[in-house]
């Protein structure tokens, strides 16, 4: 096919997706059933709408007592966030309470507000009137992104309420948001790990909030994702090499066990580091994990990979390779051990440790690379080659970094029996990695296999 065919082909592509979320569910022609599974409502969704197989434990006691202690904490929450009380909340944010109320616990009933605030949307919002409608309807002519991003709406949260039905109302603004950062956001694009973290502001916020809410997680230095997501993952890197330093200074022995294991940050990190800890442990701690994300910024992310590993350091430190891997991708996502409350308490006490060590991270030293270099919101029409999704011939500066840190560990790895399994992480890279305008996924994706 000629260049102009295939972009005829690019546009009509595009236009056929955007139709299907434009007709909704009600008017969709045709879903399939693997892409639409069925409800299993009764008896068997918890309270923050995910749907269990099985019939889920009776409510325990202290269950009750903190869904108790949660609605007469409301009141409170519910005074300093009254619309006219701006005054109550920075003060409360000056002297401390709004920090020790944060790490009580934020009622969910109020989260999306709480979340609002903590990410700056409202001034966003304001300093940015209409450019958020401006890019979903470039997105629309033009992402590059469109198709990955239909495919990954559909398998994102599969087990929740808001998101279960295809192209639902949660569905379709799952799908906008996405599309409109990917135009937004030229050196990034669309990254299949930004679909959970949407899909999580979509679940307390609404569209046009969550959009910004994902925006000022990448941009703001207080969180700066950017550098997470762009070629090379230089964040990550980064946050890897710093979590070696913290575990070998404070948890010696264990650390000594893992690299006996050939167990390497990069196997268990990953999703750690790039989704704050979203399904690598249950949705109730993940969640109150995120509160504290917002609120104290990127420290929390190693603070809870050390707090993590020393609550289990004894079962860790008995553990061989295959064990540890499977415990830290997906039995503490399923049972963690402690409840959230000792979690929580154990992140505070963590998180004073690494300042009295100075082993903190500090949002004002970002490397410059880390940082978006182009103006967000400037749309640049794209190249035919990324229109058509044409793959460059030679991988760029970042990509042979990135390559070759993989492969080195790798290496390690060669002789151990059980290497196969165990570097399923990296095959789970496609949901967290940058498909940007510049890096096809299939292209950058290949060095890691």
């Amino acid at each position: 096919m000629t260049e102009e065919e295939l972009l005829v082909k690019a546009a009509e592509e595009r236009a056929a997706i955007v139709n299907k979320y434009d007709r909704g569910r009600e008017n969709a022609e045709q879903i399939d059933p693997w892409e639409d599974p069925g409800f299993e409502i009764y008896h068997a969704t918890d309270r923050y709408g995910f749907i269990h197989d099985k019939r889920l434990p009776s409510i325990q006691r202290i269950e009750i007592r903190d869904k108790e202690l949660e609605n007469s904490r409301l009141k409170k929450w519910s005074k300093m966030l009254h619309p006219n009380s701006t005054k109550v909340w920075d003060k409360d944010m000056k002297s401390g309470k709004l920090k020790k109320r944060l790490y009580k616990g934020v009622p969910d009933a109020v989260r999306g507000e709480v979340w609002s605030r903590l990410l700056h949307i409202k001034k966003t919002k304001e300093e940015q009137i209409g450019k958020y409608e401006e890019m979903r309807k470039l997105a629309r002519l033009w992402s590059p992104d469109l198709r990955q991003i239909d495919l990954d709406v559909n398998r994102t949260y599969r087990d929740h309420l808001m998101f279960r039905e295809r192209y639902g109302l949660k569905q379709q603004a799952l799908f906008h948001v996405l599309g409109a950062y990917s135009v937004y956001n030229s050196e990034i694009g669309y990254c299949q790990g930004m679909s959970q973290i949407a899909a999580l502001l979509l679940m307390y916020l609404n569209e046009e909030d969550a959009f910004w809410g994902l925006s000022n997680l990448m941009a703001d230095p207080k969180w700066a994702m950017h550098g997470f997501f762009i070629p090379g993952f230089p964040k990550l890197l980064r946050f890897q090499q710093q979590h070696d330093k913290i575990f070998a200074k404070f948890l010696p022995k264990l650390k000594k066990h893992f690299d006996r294991q050939n167990i390497d940050a990069g196997l268990y990190t990953l999703k750690w580091f790039f989704q704050c800890f979203l399904d690598r442990v249950p949705f109730s701690l993940a969640i109150r994990l995120w509160d504290i994300y917002l609120f104290e910024g990127e420290n929390l992310l190693l603070t809870m990979s050390y707090g993590l590993l020393k609550l289990h350091r004894r079962s860790l430190s008995r553990m061989g390779m295959e064990e540890i891997v499977e415990f830290l991708q997906i039995h503490l996502s399923q049972n963690f051990g402690y409840s959230d409350n000792v979690v929580i308490e154990n992140v505070e006490k963590c998180m004073e440790e690494l300042r009295r060590a100075k082993l903190d991270q500090n949002s004002k030293q970002i490397p410059a690379s880390e940082l978006a270099q182009n103006p967000f919101g400037a749309f640049v029409t794209p190249s035919i080659d990324v229109s058509i999704g044409r793959r460059r011939a030679e991988f760029s500066d970042e990509e042979r970094v990135a390559r070759a840190a993989v492969v080195a560990r790798m290496e390690l790895q060669v002789s151990c029996p059980v290497r196969n399994r165990a570097f399923n992480q990296f095959d789970q890279l496609i949901h967290i990695t940058c498909i940007s305008v510049e890096v096809p996924t299939t292209r950058f994706l290949s060095v890691y296999r």
